[in-house]
């Protein structure tokens, strides 16, 4: 009888793991379909001005966000909405600015809150405003990739430049349908030979493979601990 009761129990739970794993694998397949391709633009865009420019301010702490320029998104792309007085820049990022594999490449409902450094303003906010240029001129994702591909080789993107790394504190943003505003980080650019231990176990660093390919940029990414606000975050 224990025997056939073992017999039983490993059947339910090998029933149950199965059952997990194509839910998973449902859920998976659900969200790699919901995105196929670019949403209509009005989805994309905000209609309050002054609202993406607080939830653009809303990256980084005050004192650095307050002096920085503003960009929002137009039609054609990002234009400025505030010019500002210590090389910092703060926009609002949209989906297409994700590695190009991901699910949610086209999702609409994305917004990623960004303040980039000086280094990071002159070198890889240029990335994104191209991509954004492709995006909004209604190419596919593998055309803007084979975009971003072609001005690299023509050296129409400018080189990393070190030090370049932006904030993403802001409580406001929605990085993704699984995560929603995720946590209060850092991120820095790195050549792609850098090793910093990202992902090792115990490692309070993570990599995000946004700009790996084609751009060959490493992104490291580090938990501030709490939001652009000063209000402590929950624990990752």
């Amino acid at each position: 009888m224990k025997q056939d009761a073992g017999r039983l129990k490993m059947g339910v739970t090998l029933s149950l793991l199965l059952a997990i794993a194509v839910a998973e694998s449902s859920s998976a397949q659900n969200s790699q379909h919901a995105y196929p391709s670019m949403a209509p633009l009005s989805q994309y865009l905000m209609a309050d001005r002054n609202a993406e420019i607080a939830l653009a301010r809303s990256a980084a702490p005050e004192a650095i966000s307050g002096e920085a320029t503003i960009l929002v998104l137009g039609p054609h792309g990002y234009v400025t909405a505030v010019e500002g007085k210590n090389g910092f820049v703060c926009m609002v990022d949209r989906s297409w600015s994700a590695q190009f594999d991901f699910p949610e490449f086209w999702n609409p409902k994305l917004r990623g809150p960004t303040c980039f450094n000086p280094q990071a303003a002159r070198s890889v906010l240029p990335i994104t405003t191209k991509r954004t240029e492709l995006a909004l001129a209604g190419q596919s994702r593998n055309q803007i990739m084979e975009g971003i591909k072609s001005a690299l080789a023509k050296k129409q993107l400018p080189p990393l430049e070190p030090g370049a790394m932006c904030y993403m504190m802001s409580k406001q943003g929605y990085l993704n349908d699984s995560v929603g505003h995720w946590m209060p980080h850092l991120m820095f650019y790195m050549p792609l030979d850098a090793d910093w231990g990202a992902d090792l176990p115990g490692a309070p660093i993570m990599l995000n493979p946004q700009f790996q390919d084609p751009e060959k940029i490493k992104v490291f990414m580090v938990s501030a601990g709490k939001w652009s606000d000063g209000t402590p975050a929950p624990a990752m």
